[in-house]
């Protein structure tokens, strides 16, 4: 069963590097195991770059194995070194909290909490808070050395250009984790990011330190993910793609997965998705004998959308992208057309009666007054949906949803928003 899942977790481009592969192979064939994987709060809502390890952890608890999901509430107000260039931004206590609420509402939705191997969560506070600065120095302060923590890439990648002692010690933090972790919840494996391969090994250190025993315990880390024309993943024009509805609507969430590129699609169907290796081969296939129909990004996009989402956010995002390909918009709520027009061209205008030829021609919609004549006797305009043809047709609020805002299309796939004030 172990190697069965080390298998598939390899064919998934999941594992890149591990302290012990043989260990850990026989630790997994031998007994079901818990394992763990840390987030920090830094935000009131991850975004699709954190996923990945998590939906790793996830794969362990299909194959019978218990993870522990920690949320950093404490490590959050250090700030990580990790993969960055400066200092963190320190946050308050209570924005942190609320950042651990918003976040462990997210973990509900990717892992199972309800079966005999059901996830648990955990937040570092509860024992990292009530530690003395005595405790911590006498108890782990000694464990490791300078040395070894100058060593650390995250350490070393900032000793030019500067590292407060907070984030400096950062690693030894999250090594108690782990150590707390092992001895209360027998807790054998932590996943990371590539860039937590650092901080993982800490944490065996001090495992292997306090334990009079031979200490089994282990690390994985997986790989960056990234985009086949070297650009980075998980960015939009827009910022990060985010996991909350409020940051990135599902219609945008569905949008990012259906735009992948051919050369990417099957990549990610492996590493986001749940998907069986016989049902992602068949849509490499069709990625290869049929780009066109784009199969495999449909699927990807359902996927994603319908597990972070649900199936109702789904549904409303695929009825939004049939709109917008057929040009149906009388079909969309005025919520829906503002999610699916934010980042199309928009101009500001005064709310008072304006004729459909000058409203186009100030929202530099038409180039010319005889253009957008042109424009409007050839039917090439519509508002919200409703194409107008009359010259004398005065848009006015009538036409603005939720009296602020209305799309003007012109031809067959150039939308404008104008919002009102």
């Amino acid at each position: 069963m172990g190697n069965e899942l080390i298998e598939d977790l390899k064919w998934r481009g999941l594992l890149y590097q591990q302290t012990d592969e043989e260990g850990m192979a026989k630790l997994l064939e031998e007994q079901k195991i818990s394992l763990y994987c840390g987030v920090d709060p830094t935000a009131d809502s991850m975004h699709i770059g954190h996923i990945v390890p998590l939906l790793t952890l996830r794969r362990f608890q299909m194959h019978g194995h218990q993870p522990i999901l920690l949320v950093g509430g404490a490590t959050g107000m250090i700030g990580d070194p990790s993969g960055r260039n400066e200092e963190r931004q320190l946050q308050s206590t209570e924005q942190i909290d609320k950042n651990v609420d918003a976040i462990k509402v997210q973990m509900e939705r990717i892992f199972d909490f309800n079966s005999e191997n059901g996830a648990r969560m955990v937040n570092n506070r509860d024992w990292i808070g009530e530690m003395s600065v005595i405790e911590f120095l006498r108890d782990y302060g000694k464990l490791i050395s300078v040395n070894y923590m100058l060593a650390k890439e995250s350490v070393a990648s900032r000793l030019e250009s500067g590292i407060s002692f907070t984030e400096f010690t950062y690693t030894l933090i999250q090594a108690i984790d782990y150590n707390h972790l092992y001895n209360h919840y027998n807790c054998r494996v932590q996943i990371g990011g590539s860039d937590q391969w650092g901080n993982i090994t800490s944490g065996l250190e001090v495992i292997r330190k306090t334990h009079d025993e031979e200490a089994k315990a282990f690390g994985i880390t997986i790989p960056l993910v990234t985009k086949a024309d070297g650009t980075k993943f998980g960015k939009t024009a827009g910022g990060a793609v985010w996991l909350d509805a409020k940051k990135t609507s599902p219609y945008e969430f569905y949008q990012f997965w259906i735009n992948t590129a051919d050369a990417d699609v099957i990549k990610y169907l492996k590493i986001f998705t749940f998907m069986e290796r016989k049902e992602i081969e068949a849509l490499q296939e069709s990625v290869e004998t049929e780009a066109h129909l784009r199969k495999a990004q449909t699927v990807l996009a359902e996927e994603m959308t319908k597990l972070i989402h649900g199936e109702e956010a789904l549904q409303d995002a695929q009825r939004i992208t049939k709109a917008l390909f057929s040009g149906d918009l009388k079909a969309l709520s005025a919520e829906e057309m503002k999610a699916a027009f934010k980042d199309v061209p928009s101009v500001e205008m005064v709310k008072e009666p304006k004729s459909i030829v000058d409203l186009i021609v100030e929202a530099g919609i038409s180039s010319s007054k005889r253009q957008a004549r042109e424009d409007v006797t050839n039917g090439a305009i519509s508002v919200n949906g409703e194409k107008v043809t009359d010259l004398e047709y005065v848009i006015d609020e009538k036409d603005r949803l939720e009296d602020a805002f209305a799309i003007v299309r012109r031809g067959k796939k150039k939308y404008h928003m104008v919002q009102f004030q």
